[in-house]
Order: C-alpha cells, then sequence, then structure tokens
C-alpha cells in the first residue's frame, strides 16, 4: 500500500512533461512558412517573379522571418529542453522508482528479515519452551522415579520387618511348642515312669505275696520235718544257738550298716523336705544287685529316681559272701528307707 502511494505522487510530474512536450510539437507544426515555395525545377516553363515588395517589406519579411526561425529554434530548444525535462523527469521518476521499489523490496526484505528473526525468536522462544517443558518433564519423572523407588524401598523395608516379625513369631511359637512337647513328654514320662514303678511294685508285692506264702508252706514243712529233730537237739545245742544268733545279729547289723554307708556316699537327692521313700533291695548270691525298685513313693519322681540310682551305684555289696548262708538269704532282700540326709 505504501508503494503505491508513493509510485501516484510521480505521476503528476510525468504527466506535466509530457504536456509540454506535445504543446512543443504542435508548435512546431503549425508554425508559419519561411518563404514562398519555389517552383518546382522541372517545370518547362521557368518565369521570374517580378515581385513589388519594396526593400522595407523585404526587410520587415527577413526580420519576420529571422524571429520565426529564432522563435522556432527557441521553440525546437525548448521542445529539446522539455523532452531532456521530460527524460530527466521519466528517468528521475525511474530512478525514484527504482529506489522507492528498491526501498520497498530493501524494506519488505526488512520486513522479512524482523519477520524470520520474530519468527526464529519465536522458534527459540518456543524451543526453549519445549526444552524447559521437556527438562520439568524430565525432572518430574525423576522425582516420581525417586518416590516410587522411595516407596518402594519403604515397602521392601516394612516387608523385611513383617518377615522378620514373621520369622520371630514363628520362632517364639515353635519354642514354645518345642517346650510344651518337652513338658508333655516329661509329663507322659513322669506318667509312664509311675506306671512302671506302680506296676513294679504290684509285681513286686504280687512276688513278695507268692514267696511269703512258699515260705511259709516251706516253713510249715521244714518245721513239721524239723520239729522232731529239734526237741531233740533242743536241750543239747541251746547254748550254742544262743551263741551263734548273738553272732549273726553282730555280722546282720555290719553288714547292713556297710550298704547304707555305701548308698549314702552315692546318694544325691534334690532339695526336697518332708519326703520319704522306700526301696526294697534284691541281691544275687554274690552280692551283685538284681533290682531295686520303689515300694513307697515320695510323690516327687526326681527324689524316687536318686534313692534307686544312689542303689545301683553302691553295688554290687561284694561283703554278703561273708555270711553265713543263713543269713545270706535273709539279706538276700531287703528294704532301705530314704529320707533327706538320712538312709535307713
Amino acid at each position: 500500500m505504501a508503494k503505491r502511494t508513493r509510485r501516484s505522487g510521480y505521476g503528476l510530474p510525468v504527466i506535466l512533461a509530457i504536456g509540454v512536450h506535445v504543446v512543443a510539437l504542435l508548435m512546431t507544426i503549425l508554425r508559419l512558412p519561411e518563404s514562398e515555395p519555389e517552383p518546382s525545377s522541372s517545370s518547362v516553363v521557368q518565369a521570374t517573379l517580378v515581385s513589388d515588395v519594396t526593400a522595407t517589406d523585404q526587410a520587415q519579411y527577413a526580420q519576420a522571418s529571422r524571429a520565426r526561425n529564432a522563435q522556432r529554434q527557441a521553440e525546437e530548444e525548448a521542445q529539446r529542453q522539455a523532452e531532456a525535462d521530460a527524460a530527466a523527469a521519466q528517468e528521475a521518476a525511474a530512478e525514484a522508482e527504482a529506489q522507492q521499489q528498491a526501498a520497498a523490496e530493501q524494506a519488505q526484505a526488512e520486513a522479512e528479515r524482523e519477520a524470520a528473526a520474530q519468527q526464529a525468536q519465536a522458534e527459540a522462544e518456543r524451543r526453549q519452551q519445549a526444552a524447559d517443558q521437556a527438562a520439568a518433564e524430565r525432572q518430574q519423572a525423576e522425582t516420581e522415579r525417586q518416590q516410587q523407588a522411595q516407596a518402594r524401598e519403604q515397602a521392601e523395608a516394612a516387608r523385611q520387618q513383617q518377615a522378620e516379625a514373621r520369622e520371630q513369631a514363628e520362632a517364639q511359637a515353635a519354642e514354645q511348642k518345642r517346650q510344651e512337647e518337652a513338658a508333655e513328654e516329661q509329663r507322659q514320662e513322669e506318667a509312664a515312669e509311675k506306671q512302671r514303678q506302680e506296676e513294679a511294685a504290684e509285681k513286686q508285692r504280687q512276688a513278695e505275696a507268692a514267696e511269703k506264702k512258699r515260705q511259709e508252706e516251706a516253713a510249715k514243712a521244714a518245721a513239721a520235718a524239723a520239729a522232731e529233730d529239734a526237741l531233740a537237739d533242743s536241750i543239747a545245742n541251746e547254748q550254742e544257738r544262743i551263741a551263734g544268733a548273738e553272732q549273726a545279729n553282730q555280722a546282720s547289723n555290719n553288714f547292713i550298716n556297710l550298704v547304707k554307708r555305701a548308698v549314702e556316699d552315692r546318694w544325691h537327692p534334690p532339695a526336697a523336705d518332708g519326703l520319704m521313700a522306700q526301696v526294697r533291695v534284691r541281691l544275687g548270691p554274690s552280692g551283685e544287685l538284681l533290682a531295686a525298685t520303689i515300694t513307697r513313693s515320695s510323690g516327687n519322681p526326681a527324689f524316687d529316681r536318686s534313692a534307686t540310682q544312689a542303689v545301683e551305684a553302691a553295688a554290687p555289696f561284694r561283703e554278703l559272701r561273708q555270711l553265713d548262708a543263713g543269713l545270706q538269704r535273709k539279706f538276700r532282700d531287703f528294704n532301705l528307707k530314704f529320707t533327706p540326709g538320712d538312709v535307713q
């Protein structure tokens, strides 16, 4: 729009120059003739025109002709000047138009450069914004990744704590179960031991009853068989029997005291007061231990076991062989009573 306005400003001088040129051309065409036309030399008849014009008229004509020539020259000069001015004006207009076009092109190029610069700046700003946005997104992604990693670490730590707590609880439960099983096993062993002792005591009582019955029957038979011999020998052997009885009694007391001391030396009872256990001791012919069974329990399995273990540790009792045959039979089966600090 600005370029079109500048061109319209140069149009008026160009029109004026063209108008001057046209006027000069018309004046040249319409100017007066300088002299009379001469007859063609090809004419057959030649005649000499006798002019009735005077010298004054000729002078005037000559002056008018010079004036016309001068006017024509002036017009021609004016025409040439007008043409030159028109050409100059046209050249100036062309130059101005070229300058205007160049200025317009320069302005357009400047505008294009400015637009390109603005576009480049906008592109740079857009790229910077994109880079900033990408950096912000990367930062946000990194933050989210770190948060996720931290959350995973916390979850893993919580899982490990739960696993450790579960393992500890399982270990405690297993230990408690093991203790309960051990206690149950101990109770079962004690019950079984008590049952064994009761069964052994029952067997012992039955055996003792059978042995007693057998001994009673044997004694009755022996008494019946020996009654006659005893009666015959009673008077003769009275003092001998009294002396033998005293000697046997002394030997038996010595043997029992030896057994008690040996058992007491090897007895390590648990700390307990007011308890008492009775152990039946059965020996072989050479004093070896055949059995040591509880005939009367103290109610404390540990105390009962310590009594039987003391008898087993003190055996064998080889001193039994030093007694007479009758005393040996008597002391192959006897009872020991265990109380805290004493064996009777």
